[in-house]
C-alpha cells in the first residue's frame, strides 16, 4: 500500500473508531455515595473517612469483569447496582475550557468560557506566576462548568508540553515553546493552578479541583509531512536527547507539579510504540519519578500498535502489550472490543486490568465524585459567576498584553499618536477575523472583538480591506489595498497564518507568509505615506527576512493567537496605551531550514554532513529572530550585582574519566554526587536591572549559562532562570535567582547520563556575562 493511501486510511479509521458520548440518565445523580440512597452508604469505598487506596480496593474487588472492561475507555458507562454513574475521561482545556472533548457542554446557563491566548503566545510572557494563574482560571471554570450539571468528566487532557522541535509542526502553537526548562517551568505553573494546589505546590489535601494531564509523551512533534503521519512514526532519538531535550518537560510535570494524568501518544519511539513502552510508562514515570495518577492513550493510539504500526500480531496483543505497560485508559474503544478475548486467550492476567481501574478510580475519588454530593465538599460553591468572570476577563488581557512581542520599531515608529484628525488604514485577511484569534483546542470565547474592531475604537476614520481572499491568498485585491493606503495617515497590516495553514495533523511545508501576502505587504509599504507597521499572527515561526530588512516596514508586532482579547491587546500596544515586552519562546528560522528533514529527531549540530541542529541550545545556521528575543517601547540595561560563587570545588576521588568524541573527559556523575550535595552547593545570583526608557514596563529578564569551550555536546548556551519585573520609567531593581550547580552546569552524555565537569561557564544576562569555574580539588 502506498503511503498516501495508507495516510488516507489512518485518518478514515480515527474517525470511525472515536468513542460515541455517554448520556447518563437524567434521574441518576453525577456522583456516587448518594446520602439519600440507603443503598450505598454501608459501601467501604463511599467511606470518605478511609483512604483512598482502601476505598479503591474495595471498589474493584466489587467489580465483574463484564464491568469492569468498558471502564477501560474515555467514555465509561454507568454501574447502576453500586450507584456509580457514567463518566467520561475526555475533556480539553488547552487555554480555556474546551468543547473539543467529549465531557464538557455550552448548552445550558453556561455557553462559553474565558479563551486565553494560544499557549506559544502566553509563554512569550515568561512570567510562570501568570501561568499559574492562568491554569487556576481554568481549573474554576471547569469545576463551575461541572457543578452546574453541563460536565460527564473532570479530567482535562492539557497542557500540551513536547518541545517546538521543528518550526513547521502545527501544534507548536499549543507548546510553551522551544526551550525545556520554559516547558517544564509552563507545565508546573499550569498543573499546580488548574488542579487547585498553590503556587508553590502545595496540596489541598490531595483533593483535585480538576485534573490535569501532561502529553504527549514522548518526542512526539510531527503530524503529517512527505507521507508520514503521527500514527506511523517512529521517533529515533538518542539516549543524550531524550535526557537532556525531551523528557525533562515530563520529569518537572510529575515531580514538582505533581499532575494527575499523563498521556502517551501515538509515534513509537525508537521502535515501540510509547503506550506499548513498559521503561517509559512504568520503570520512568512511575519508578524514576514517583507518577501516582492515570495514564490515558492518544485517540487511538492503541489501535494503530496493531492495525498501522504493525507492532503487534492481533488486536489482543496490542491490549496486552498497552496494559502491561502501564497504561490505564484508551481513548477509543479498542480496549473495549478486545480485552476479554485477551484474557480468555490467557493473553492477559485480571491483574493487569485491576491495576487500572485502581489508577482511574482513585483520581475520581480525588475529585470528590465518590464523596456524596459535590456541591458540599470544598469545590461545590464555585458557581456559574466564576465562568468569564470580570476578573479571568481582565487576565485573558493581561496575558496577550505581556506575551505580544515586538520584533521591529524603526525611528520609534510606535506607538501611533492619538488624534481625531488622523485616518487609519487597516488591511489583511487576519484583521477582522475572531476566529484567526483563538488558535486550536478552544471553545465558546466569552465575547470577541477583533483587531479591526479594536483600532476603529481607537480611530473612527478608519479604512479596510482584507487585502487577500483568504489567509491562503491565493488571490489578492491588492490596487484596490495599495489605494486606500495612499490615502491614509497610517497603514497597519494584519497578516500571517490561521488554522488552515498550520494545526493537528496539518504541519506546515515552507516558512514562507502564504500565497501572494508578501507581495501585497510589499506593495502596500511602498505605496503608504509613511513606513507602515506590520501585525504577524501565527504558532510556528515565518521568514519574514523581507519584512525586517525593508525600511518601508517601521515596526512588527507578533501576536501569536492572543485569544479572545488579542484585538483589544494588539490595539492598545499600537496606540502606546500598554508597553510590549513579550519575548519569543522560539527561534525564528529561515526558509532555508525546510530542506531538513523534519523526521530527524536530533537536537546537536552535525558538521560533517551539514546538519544544523535544532533550537537555540544547539541550533548553528542563520536566523531570522532568535530565542528571547523582544524590543518594548523601553531600553532596559542589567547588571551582575552580586553572585556568592565563583569557584566551585569537587572531591577528585570521586571523578571519573571517560573518551568521548575522542578526548578523555574529566567529569562527575550528578546522580551520585546525590541530592544533599546539589542542594548544598546552591547559590544566589543577584541581577540589577533598569528602565532607561521613558515608559513604564513589564520586562522578562533571562539569565542563560554557556561554556567558555563548546565541545562534548554542550548547548551553545542554555535558559537556567527567568522572572518578570514591573519597572516605571529609569527605575531600578534587582532580581534574586537561585540556582543549582547541578542543574545549570551539568550535561548529557551520549548514553544519557547527566554529569558535570571541569571547566569555566559564563552567566548571561542582556550583555553581560560572569564567570565561574568548576573544578575537582
Amino acid at each position: 500500500m502506498s503511503l498516501q493511501k495508507l495516510s488516507l486510511t489512518v485518518t478514515t479509521l480515527m474517525y470511525l473508531t472515536l468513542p460515541l458520548v455517554i448520556r447518563i440518565d437524567s434521574t441518576q445523580p453525577p456522583f456516587s455515595c448518594d446520602s439519600s440512597d440507603p443503598s450505598t452508604e454501608n459501601y467501604p469505598f463511599c467511606k470518605t473517612t478511609l483512604p483512598i487506596s482502601q476505598r479503591v480496593q474495595d471498589l474493584v474487588s466489587r467489580l465483574t469483569l463484564d464491568e469492569k472492561i468498558p471502564q477501560l475507555v474515555n467514555s465509561a458507562p454507568p454501574i447502576p447496582r453500586l450507584g456509580i454513574p457514567g463518566y467520561e475521561w475526555w475533556s480539553e482545556a488547552l487555554h480555556g475550557v474546551s468543547e473539543a472533548g467529549r465531557g464538557i457542554r455550552f448548552n445550558g446557563t453556561i455557553k462559553g468560557a474565558t479563551t486565553f491566548p494560544q499557549v506559544i503566545l502566553t509563554a512569550a510572557s515568561f512570567d510562570s506566576y501568570m501561568w499559574y494563574r492562568i491554569g487556576q482560571a481554568i481549573g474554576t471554570e471547569a469545576r463551575a462548568v461541572y457543578n452546574a450539571g453541563q460536565a460527564t468528566g473532570m479530567t482535562f487532557w492539557a497542557p500540551n508540553i513536547n518541545i517546538f522541535r521543528d518550526p513547521r509542526w502545527g501544534r507548536g502553537q499549543e507548546t510553551p515553546g522551544e526551550d525545556p526548562l520554559v516547558t517544564g517551568k509552563y507545565a508546573v505553573s499550569y498543573v499546580r493552578g488548574v488542579q487547585g494546589d498553590t503556587f508553590e505546590g502545595g496540596k489541598l489535601k490531595g483533593h483535585l479541583q480538576a485534573s490535569a494531564c501532561c502529553k504527549h509523551f514522548t518526542a512526539y512533534d510531527l503530524e503529517r509531512w512527505m507521507g508520514t503521519t503521527r500514527y506511523m512514526f517512529d521517533a529515533r532519538v538518542t539516549a543524550q536527547d531524550l535526557a537532556d531535550t525531551y523528557q525533562p518537560p515530563f520529569e518537572s510535570c510529575v515531580k514538582q507539579g505533581s499532575a494527575s494524568g499523563i498521556m502517551c501518544a501515538f509515534n513509537r519511539v525508537n521502535g515501540v510504540p510509547s503506550c506499548a513502552d513498559y521503561n517509559l510508562l512504568t520503570k520512568t514515570a512511575r519508578g524514576q519519578w514517583g507518577f501516582h495518577g492515570y495514564i490515558a492513550s492518544d485517540c487511538d493510539a492503541v489501535s494503530i500498535i496493531y492495525d498501522v504500526q504493525g507492532y503487534a500480531k492481533t488486536p489482543e496483543d496490542a491490549v496486552v502489550d498497552v496494559l502491561k505497560a502501564g497504561m490505564d485508559v484508551n481513548c477509543g474503544s479498542y480496549l473495549q472490543k478486545h480485552t476479554e478475548s485477551a484474557v480468555n486467550q490467557k493473553k492477559l492476567p485480571e491483574s493487569e486490568i485491576d491495576r487500572a481501574l485502581h489508577n482511574l478510580f482513585s483520581i475520581r475519588m480525588r475529585l470528590g465524585l465518590f464523596n456524596g454530593n459535590p456541591s458540599e465538599q470544598p469545590f461545590g460553591n464555585i458557581g456559574t459567576d466564576s465562568v468569564c468572570s470580570p476578573a479571568h476577563q481582565v487576565l485573558a488581557l493581561q496575558a496577550a498584553q505581556d506575551g505580544i512581542v515586538l520584533l521591529k520599531n524603526s525611528a520609534k515608529r510606535l506607538p501611533l499618536p492619538k488624534s481625531k484628525s488622523m485616518s487609519l488604514a487597516v488591511i489583511g485577511p487576519n484583521a477582522n477575523s475572531a476566529y484567526t484569534l483563538i488558535g486550536n483546542y478552544a471553545g465558546p470565547a466569552c465575547t470577541f472583538i477583533t483587531i479591526l474592531q479594536a483600532l476603529q475604537n481607537y480611530v473612527k476614520n478608519t479604512f479596510y480591506d482584507p487585502g487577500c481572499d483568504t489567509v491562503g491568498c491565493s488571490s489578492a485585491s491588492i490596487d484596490k489595498a495599495v489605494g486606500i493606503a495612499k490615502e491614509a495617515d497610517h497603514v497597519v497590516l494584519i497578516m500571517g497564518l490561521d488554522q488552515t495553514q498550520e494545526t493537528e495533523d496539518l504541519d506546515r511545508m515552507d516558512l514562507v507568509l502564504p500565497g501572494k501576502q508578501q507581495e501585497l505587504i510589499t506593495s502596500v509599504a511602498k505605496a503608504a505615506k509613511k513606513p507602515v507597521i506590520l501585525v504577524i499572527l501565527c504558532g510556528g515561526p515565518v521568514d519574514i527576512s523581507f519584512a525586517k530588512y525593508d525600511s518601508n516596514i517601521a515596526s512588527i508586532l507578533w501576536a501569536g493567537y492572543p485569544g479572545e482579547a488579542g484585538g483589544t491587546a494588539l490595539a492598545e500596544i499600537i496606540f502606546g496605551d500598554h508597553n510590549p515586552g513579550g519575548r519569543l519562546p522560539m527561534t525564528w528560522y529561515p526558509q532555508d531550514f525546510v530542506k531538513i528533514a523534519m523526521t530527524d529527531m536530533r537536537m546537536r549540530p552535525e558538521p560533517n554532513s551539514g546538519y544544523p541542529g535544532r533550537t537555540y541550545r544547539f541550533y548553528k545556521g542563520d536566523k531570522v529572530f532568535e530565542f528571547g528575543y523582544g524590543l518594548s517601547y523601553s531600553k532596559y540595561s542589567y547588571k551582575f550585582k552580586h553572585v556568592t560563587a565563583n569557584k566551585l570545588y569537587f572531591n577528585e576521588s570521586s571523578s571519573t574519566k571517560m573518551v568521548e568524541n575522542g578526548q578523555t573527559v574529566n567529569y562527575k556523575s550528578v546522580s551520585e554526587l546525590g541530592t544533599e550535595f546539589c542542594e548544598n552547593k546552591k547559590f544566589s545570583v543577584t541581577v540589577g536591572v533598569e528602565n532607561d526608557g521613558e515608559m513604564d514596563g513589564k520586562h522578562p529578564v533571562l539569565l542563560f549559562v554557556k561554556p567558555e569551550k563548546n565541545k562534548n555536546g554542550r548547548p551553545i548556551i542554555q535558559l537556567v532562570g527567568f522572572q518578570s519585573v514591573i519597572l516605571k520609567a529609569e527605575e531600578k531593581a534587582e532580581i534574586d535567582f537561585e540556582v543549582s550547580p547541578c542543574e545549570i552546569f551539568s550535561r548529557a552524555t551520549e548514553n544519557g547520563l547527566m554529569v558535570m565537569e571541569e571547566g569555566t561557564h559564563l552567566l548571561v544576562v542582556g550583555d553581560e556575562e560572569y564567570p565561574i569555574s568548576l573544578s575537582f580539588d
